[in-house]
């Protein structure tokens, strides 16, 4: 498919200098990145997945869990 896009200069030029480097194509070029940035800000079929599942499960936690998981998290070295 064909469309137009307005983008800024530096933008373009970069990604022509992209895209001679790699030996693509622009429209190659343009088609991957927007294929990477649409993948990175979906949600995927496993994400959905599990926020169903857990849905279904409800909460279980306890008060050990609680616990145990806080100890935990505590001693985790971040």
């Amino acid at each position: 498919m064909k469309t137009a896009v307005s983008i800024p200069d530096e933008i373009f030029q970069n990604a022509e200098r992209l895209a001679r480097r790699m030996k693509k194509s622009r429209s190659e070029v343009y088609s991957r990145a927007l294929s990477e940035y649409v993948s990175r800000h979906s949600l995927d079929e496993t994400t959905l997945a599990m926020n169903a599942a857990l849905e279904n499960i409800g909460d279980t936690r306890d008060a050990f869990t609680a616990a145990a998981a806080l100890k935990v998290f505590e001693r985790a070295e971040w």
